[in-house]
């Protein structure tokens, strides 16, 4: 078994950001420990590495086992920009795909 694991999810971009002008949408990743959920690294296809390396100190030690309402709070309460609504869905979507995961794992145990 792998030591970690990464999970993507995506979110559409608003009109007039610069990422946009390279992806139509956003994609966060996140490295995680696959026991315990924490985020060990994590990044954004935000335009300037100056935002990617910022949500990676963000995410970076949150647990999606303990759920996904400190992670938005931090998003929330950190990132003030045109992205941030697509932060938080992307993030929505990686935590689905982490829970879908964990459900799958279960029937297999």
């Amino acid at each position: 078994m792998s030591q970690t694991m990464m999970i993507a999810g995506h979110a559409k971009l608003p009109r007039g950001m610069a990422a946009r002008d390279v992806y139509e949408t956003l994609t966060v990743t996140a490295e995680i420990d696959p026991h315990f959920g924490v985020i060990i690294e994590a990044s954004c296809t935000l335009a300037t590495d100056h935002a990617q390396n910022f949500i990676n100190d963000l995410l970076k030690g949150y647990s999606l086992r303990e759920g996904l309402d400190a992670i938005l709070d931090v998003i929330n309460n950190g990132y003030h920009g045109k992205a941030k609504d697509a932060l938080m869905a992307a993030c929505k979507d990686m935590y689905y795909y982490y829970t879908e995961l964990n459900k799958e794992k279960s029937f297999a145990e």
